[in-house]
């Protein structure tokens, strides 16, 4: 007899339309920041729901100044999701205190996870953003089992230090048989406010050739800008806080570009 397929317990959320990951090979390249941006984004036109899935590391509480909130439940005994900017938001940092440690094995992250996705009354929405934590762990593989995913945002930054783990998130998409988006480039250089000029933080590895060699589309390409982590600092992003700055419009662009790959 065949070995049972994990992929068969994938069941659909009521009401949610696209569930999109927003994923990172590795830590520390702005992987939360484009998924906080993004919904926030994609919020100015669609419904849209965020959940913070970085169970260890959790920071979309802090980054849309919704610290201290907790979420109430509801008749059907359901979390209700905290309303941030015009997006329904969820996260294990609205249910523990900000300094409290999550000491949780393996089973304990697959429970919350089904939980978030399934006791959270998220209603009707045109897109979940799911911000996972980074690497290829538990928590990214109990999202491909327990709902279909309509596709993944890859975050990374331009050096191979960072490129060698995005290739790792890129083999478990692919095994998992999530759809690939495309790759968002953060913090791809820094503009000089003197005389325009484009300047790399980064040495340029080998990012260009790799998504060429593999059909990845780069869907953004954000400069890097003090303002953008401020923002995330304050609780208020750049989408938000600065709309017409060029890190802002440049996220605006990927949201369209999400709308374009995924209609609703």
């Amino acid at each position: 007899m065949a070995a049972p397929n994990p992929f068969d317990q994938q069941q659909a959320i009521p009401g949610v339309k696209h569930i999109v990951a927003v994923s990172s090979g590795k830590g520390g390249v702005g992987k939360s920041t484009v998924a906080t941006n993004l919904a926030t984004a994609l919020g100015q036109k669609n419904k849209v729901g965020l959940l913070d899935a970085d169970i260890y590391g959790p920071s979309i509480p802090r980054m849309l100044g919704s610290l201290n909130q907790k979420p109430g439940i509801n008749a059907a005994q359901r979390l209700e999701p905290i309303m941030r900017y015009g997006i329904k938001l969820m996260s294990i940092g609205f249910l523990i205190d900000e300094n409290a440690a999550v000491v949780w094995r393996g089973p304990m992250l697959f429970k919350a996870m089904d939980q978030f996705l399934r006791d959270v009354d998220w209603g009707e929405l045109d897109y979940l953003i799911v911000d996972l934590p980074p690497g290829t762990g538990d928590v990214q593989l109990s999202l491909a089992q327990k709902v279909p995913v309509a596709g993944a945002v890859m975050v990374t930054t331009p050096q191979n230090v960072a490129l060698t783990d995005v290739k790792r998130a890129v083999d478990m998409f692919n095994r998992t048989g999530i759809r690939l988006l495309g790759m968002v480039e953060n913090m791809a250089y820094m503009v000089n406010p003197a005389n325009g000029e484009k300047i790399q933080m980064f040495p340029k590895g080998e990012l260009e050739s790799y998504m060429t060699a593999k059909s990845i589309p780069k869907i953004g390409e954000v400069p890097f800008n003090p303002n953008v982590g401020l923002a995330c600092e304050a609780g208020v992003p750049i989408v938000e806080s600065n709309k017409n700055s060029a890190e802002a419009q440049e996220f605006m662009r990927i949201a369209d570009r999400i709308r374009e790959i995924l209609p609703v």
